[in-house]
């Protein structure tokens, strides 16, 4: 049974509220809540983009598990060449193994957050199918935060039948907790279902808390209200998100202010300023990968006619034009 300090820490944690999570201070170590808030300490720096700074607060002479395992994840966030990703990738899979053995000293919770930690740098890895065997997709695993996982990831491949057939079987056993409201409502926020009703009642309701400060759910409810065609109100969310992350606009908050200037009235200038952002601080973000590949795919498929004189001619005027507006 968890202490109520405890559980407070993974609420924080499950609503994205990284920052009260990095600010806050650890337990007395000999605290049965140590190690499972110094791993919530962790995984929080590393959501935000700090994953250097999680070697300093682990301490280097631990055996635990976990302690392990979201140590070789904040190392394969942060490096950048192959080889070295590929080592905090063997060394999660050696943790996987090790916690499955006869002489395992692990309990279950902690065999599940190693699933869970090593799942993750998987799914990031592109090694989507030992991702989901890793936290157990499509058995009767009892592990809600594994569920979670494979969830989104189902959700990132498009495929929200399997995401909602996840859903459905934790269900039958998961109390009627935040972690499963959470899932219900990203399932939500894809298929739409219900108009988003549901999706956008549940991070309402969250946000709500005074005692909880989470850009990440006011960009969750963002884009829930663009989605709705409530233009003014999600520019409203993102403005707060931003504001509660210093000024600075995370990845998510950032692609989804630019989607939100192409709906409104916004400048086209805006747009090419905020895109450009994204391009020069997340290269690697899904958003910027799919609309460079369009556009790639565009000036492919346009190589391959040839526009009439005419057409020429009237386009040079009407840039003519332009310029002298």
């Amino acid at each position: 049974m968890e202490s109520s300090e405890l559980y407070h820490v993974k609420q924080q944690f499950l609503l994205g509220a990284y920052k009260t999570l990095v600010d806050l201070t650890l337990p007395d170590p000999s605290s049965p809540d140590y190690t499972p808030t110094l791993i919530y300490k962790a995984r929080a720096q590393i959501a935000l983009g700090h994953a250097e700074d999680v070697a300093k607060l682990l301490p280097a002479d631990s055996e635990d598990v976990t302690v392990k395992a979201v140590g070789a994840l904040a190392r394969w966030m942060e490096a950048t060449g192959a080889a070295e990703k590929d080592a905090s990738l063997e060394e999660l899979r050696d943790l996987c193994v090790e916690i499955e053995g006869e002489d395992a000293e692990a309990d279950e919770k902690a065999k599940g957050i190693v699933r869970v930690l090593a799942g993750t740098a998987f799914a990031l890895a592109g090694e989507i199918e030992e991702a989901l065997e890793t936290l157990g997709a499509g058995t009767n695993t009892d592990n809600l935060e594994a569920v979670a996982l494979t969830v989104q990831i189902y959700l990132s491949i498009n495929r929200p039948d399997l995401a909602r057939k996840e859903f459905d079987r934790a269900k039958r056993w998961a109390e009627d907790d935040l972690l499963l409201q959470l899932i219900e409502s990203s399932i939500g926020l894809v298929t739409g279902k219900d108009g988003y009703a549901d999706c956008n009642s549940f991070y309402t309701e969250q946000l709500g808390n005074p005692s909880l400060s989470s850009p990440h759910l006011l960009t969750a409810r963002g884009v829930t209200r663009l989605l709705r065609g409530e233009i003014s109100a999600a520019k409203s969310d993102f403005e707060e998100a931003v504001s509660q992350q210093g000024g600075t606009a995370d990845a998510e908050t950032l692609a989804a202010m630019t989607v939100a200037a192409g709906l409104g009235a916004s400048k086209h200038a805006e747009v090419d300023q905020l895109f450009s952002r994204m391009v020069a601080e997340h290269p690697s973000h899904p958003f910027v990968v799919d609309v460079n590949l369009k556009a790639a795919l565009f000036d492919e498929c346009a190589a391959k006619f040839q526009a009439p004189p005419l057409f020429q001619q009237c386009n040079q005027i009407i840039v003519l034009l332009v310029q002298l507006s």
